[in-house]
């Protein structure tokens, strides 16, 4: 089973979302609505996948590479976290 399997609920809530901002922006672009507000529908639609995204990476850094909390060698647990954090910087 797929440690994903833990936060399904969360995971299929954010891709939910991802959906609705992309129906959104479908129908502001079908409606020939102002260039400013299909620029602000777009780069919230980015915004949701690039969450989606760092959460599903920080859950498989902590999974299958190394969980920094439980970890007895603290620079190998600092790598991992400040990778995490990396990621999350980035990805905002």
């Amino acid at each position: 089973m797929s440690h994903t399997s833990a936060y399904k609920a969360k995971l299929i809530a954010r891709v939910r979302r991802i959906k609705g901002q992309v129906e959104a922006l479908e129908r502001a672009l079908e409606a020939e609505a102002e260039c400013s507000g299909i620029l602000q529908l777009t780069a919230a639609v980015r915004g949701a996948v690039g969450g989606l995204t760092i959460e599903l990476m920080e859950s498989h850094i902590r999974e299958h590479i190394v969980d920094p909390a439980p970890d007895a060698d603290p620079a190998r647990a600092r790598g991992a976290q400040d990778l995490i954090d990396i990621l999350r910087t980035y990805l905002k």
